[in-house]
């Protein structure tokens, strides 16, 4: 199929920062794009040919989206299953396939698959709702300190939190949830894994996220991670299998902790464009958006390798401030050498929503952290 400057066009589902900066590429093979998103102000509605407001969730919205475009795609989880079911039924090519988000979308059916598929990850017990897992506390079928995590609809920090004693459990939903065994852990890493429908894959460099002590959401991506060589390998390794068992086609972005005896174990996963990878837009010579949009088209992956190190700093609203949004400082980080920033374009901020991010790419990766730091001391997003 001839996917340039031809009749040919491609529909995302979602329309926020990670269809954005996909467009970016698409727009540079010129490549037909729809999207489809809740929000009239959604990043991608600037970049693409068509922009179709509608609930992601929707049976109907999703199928008859779907049924205008020829190559469907995501970059979110939270989309209708039985629709995309259906489309693919009926020969619509969608990538990753409805049965690898299936598998991915709710975190309890996740972690199992990689229990019954000897993938190593943290014990963890499921928990219809949270009177179960009050009542397995009380009992001491549960031991603390442990992690919750709710199944469905966590994003960014939100669905998570560490319980340390009875009370904080207080005010949670009492929805579908997991208890995971809090684990030891020295860092945790990142693998990018891309694949297309003809089998050839590619891993990214491990990179290491440094995260927010309160909100749960990462600081600073730094790629290469500072592990030591092995430990590295053992991590693109168990990303390769865990892509392998879930047969996916794109990005598979694998999140994983390294424990304080070097073992890898694998956290969560997200079957898209991730946060993880921004990085590579400056660092890399292939970025993760122009992978996954060459791996859904089955066309040659692009070299995963990085030119330099690069790093990644999170630009999120500041505390104390909603509404519409201010950037400060934009103008001086600009003065710097291998500084990019990138804003998403969201118009409304609020305390730790992703409002953009900035690349520092450096030969001298404590360089480049220093600058990061200086960086993230220096923007700050407010509101009017």
């Amino acid at each position: 199929m001839n996917y340039f400057s031809s009749d040919f066009k491609l529909g995302i589902l979602g329309g926020g920062q990670l269809g954005k900066m996909l467009l970016f590429d698409t727009r540079k093979f010129d490549i037909q794009t729809y999207v489809l998103d809740p929000s009239d102000e959604a990043p991608s509605k600037i970049a693409c040919n068509k922009f179709f407001q509608g609930d992601l969730m929707d049976y109907e919205t999703v199928y008859n989206f779907g049924k205008q475009v020829d190559v469907l795609t995501f970059e979110i989880e939270l989309v209708n299953l039985e629709a995309l079911t259906q489309l693919e039924n009926e020969g619509l090519k969608i990538y990753p396939s409805p049965k690898t988000l299936k598998g991915i979308q709710n975190k309890g059916i996740q972690k199992q698959f990689y229990a019954d598929n000897n993938i190593p990850t943290a014990p963890f017990e499921r928990f219809e709702n949270l009177e179960n897992l009050k009542s397995a506390v009380t009992s001491s079928g549960v031991e603390m300190p442990f992690v919750w995590k709710c199944t469905e609809f966590g994003y960014d920090g939100n669905g998570v939190k560490v319980i340390r004693q009875v009370s904080d459990l207080d005010n949670l939903p009492n929805v579908e949830c997991i208890a995971e065994t809090m684990i030891p852990f020295k860092n945790e890493l990142a693998v990018i894994v891309c694949r297309n429908p003809s089998g050839e894959i590619k891993t990214y460099p491990v990179v290491e996220m440094e995260f927010h002590p309160e909100a749960n959401q990462v600081e600073y991506v730094i790629c290469p991670a500072r592990i030591d060589e092995k430990v590295a390998e053992k991590a693109r390794a168990i990303a390769l299998n865990v892509s392998e068992k879930f047969n996916h086609v794109g990005l598979l972005a694998v999140e994983m902790f390294q424990t304080n005896d070097d073992e890898i174990l694998v956290n969560e996963v997200a079957p898209r464009p991730h946060n993880s990878g921004h990085y590579s837009i400056e660092a890399s010579y292939t970025s993760q958006f122009e992978n996954h949009l060459r791996a859904i088209l089955d066309l040659p992956l692009g070299n995963t390798d990085s030119k330099v190190a690069g790093i990644m700093v999170n630009l999120v609203g500041a505390e104390g401030f909603s509404g519409d949004v201010v950037y400060e400082n934009i103008e001086t980080i600009l003065g710097w050498n291998g500084v990019t920033p990138h804003i998403y374009g969201k118009k409304q901020t609020r305390p730790f929503r992703k409002m953009g991010h900035v690349t520092i790419v450096n030969e001298d990766m404590a360089e480049a952290r220093k600058i990061a730091e200086e960086v993230k001391n220096t923007i700050r997003v407010i509101s009017i």
